[in-house]
């Protein structure tokens, strides 16, 4: 028993914080964050050369919006991914009844036919979508 030291009580002075799990949470949550930003980043991937306005205006809440996107030959993308027209009517649809209110941003090309940015429109209107941003780049005007 010589060799064992008394163990002593800690007061209330000696206890510690314990910041590693604080530190794990941090890291889980830019982890999260990141991922979920990179989502959003490659729905306007898909190479589109928007028209140029001197109008355009950014607006102030680009969140949770369903992101369209029209090429030059007039086909739909959902994402990247190549979609019908049935399809995106149903995709707006689907969005609409699950994710209230429905808010979407097209993304069509300078080339694309008038008709069908038009259909376009007209799927969103009878989707029940009740905010649309078309993208555009602003001109430089000067003065």
């Amino acid at each position: 028993m010589e060799g064992l030291m008394p163990r002593q009580k800690r007061s209330a002075d000696q206890l510690t914080f314990q910041i590693t799990p604080m530190i794990d949470m941090t890291f889980l949550l830019l982890i999260f964050f990141m991922v979920t930003f990179k989502m959003s980043k490659e729905e306007v991937k898909l190479d589109i050369d928007l028209p140029v306005t001197a109008t355009s205006k950014i607006p102030r809440d680009l969140s949770n919006r369903d992101i369209i996107n029209i090429d030059r030959a007039g086909d739909y993308y959902l994402k990247n991914d190549r979609a019908t027209k049935a399809q995106v009517a149903a995709h707006l649809k689907k969005q609409f009844r699950d994710f209230p209110p429905l808010r979407v941003y097209i993304r069509a090309d300078r080339e694309t036919p008038a008709r069908q940015l038009k259909e376009l429109l007209r799927l969103c209107s009878e989707a029940g979508a009740l905010d649309l941003i078309i993208g555009s780049y602003r001109s430089e005007v000067s003065s």
